[in-house]
């Protein structure tokens, strides 16, 4: 087995993300000391709401999310994050 690289530091997690996307995680990670975690007590950090939309902008974010392969829920809480941050 070949030696692990060293897993670069990122100035930002955009930067992180990016790199992963290209990067053979195997190269990286040894995946086969690998341990399972459980987290009983851990708490959901988001609360879920109802929001009434239209049913075609719904059928366009379904759409959407299907094409870059994301459950829909996320691409809307994305979509708000970004309105926010603009």
């Amino acid at each position: 087995m070949k030696p692990l690289k060293k897993i670069p530091t990122f100035k930002s997690e955009a930067a992180a993300a990016k790199f992963w996307l290209r990067a053979d995680s195997t190269e990286y990670l040894d995946f086969s000391k690998a341990q399972q975690w459980v987290f009983p007590d851990l708490k959901l950090t988001s609360r879920p709401i109802t929001i009434r939309l239209p049913e075609g902008l719904l059928a366009r974010v379904k759409v959407q999310a299907h094409v870059l392969d994301m459950p829909y829920q996320t691409l809307i809480k994305q979509y708000i994050r970004q309105g926010l941050s603009a």
